[in-house]
């Protein structure tokens, strides 16, 4: 009748406490099932083919990244990164999702897909606008949550466009200013010789 939370932490209670003689047993039949394990695993890569190999390796590739994405993106929500703006038809589903006609949920977006291109522009322009208010709000808090990053010395999370920005200095700056009025003078030097 324990949930299994409050069974974990008894037996973990039960555990600390028990002396290191009988821990050692549980931890010799731990590393007994480790050296099985192992031995099973090799035999196991022995028999696969050399195109079964490259796809088992593949395959723990993908889950790495899958894995290290799913934890990238927790430390962003942990973090406070402001949710990206929702597009017209976002907002369109959103507003209209309880009400919408369908047995399951794929049935009821079909429904409002077909509502939402039998839509008059004049309708769907509220969505639109409601989209572009949605956008400067994300502007808006995205620059006040990379500030916040710079602050927290965290410059790895910001956006490519604001790291390069960032990283512009005020040298490369003044350079890229000169060589702009460089190559306005000689576009004017230019026109006026065919002018001529």
């Amino acid at each position: 009748e324990m949930s299994t939370l409050e069974l974990i932490k008894k037996i973990a209670g039960v555990w600390r406490e028990l002396p290191q003689s009988e821990k050692r047993v549980y931890q010799e039949a731990r590393l007994a099932d480790m050296e099985k394990y192992r031995e099973e695993m090799a035999k196991y890569k022995a028999q696969l083919t050399p195109a079964e190999a490259v796809a088992l390796k593949l395959e723990r590739q993908r889950r790495l990244v899958k894995k290290r994405q799913f934890r990238k993106k927790r430390e962003l929500t942990v973090l406070g990164k402001p949710k990206k703006p929702r597009n017209a038809f976002n907002i369109f589903v959103s507003e209209n999702y309880p009400e919408s006609q369908g047995a399951s949920a794929m049935a009821k977006m079909k429904n409002l897909h077909d509502k939402w291109q039998n839509l008059p522009d004049s309708q769907k322009q509220t969505y639109v606008q409601l989209s572009e208010d949605d956008k400067v709000r994300y502007e808006n808090e995205m620059k006040s949550w990379e500030a916040k990053m710079v602050e927290l010395g965290r410059e790895d999370l910001l956006r490519f466009a604001t790291r390069k920005a960032q990283k512009k200095p005020a040298e490369t700056v003044k350079k890229s200013k000169a060589a702009e009025t460089v190559k306005k003078s000689k576009a004017a030097k230019t026109v006026k010789k065919s002018k001529a």
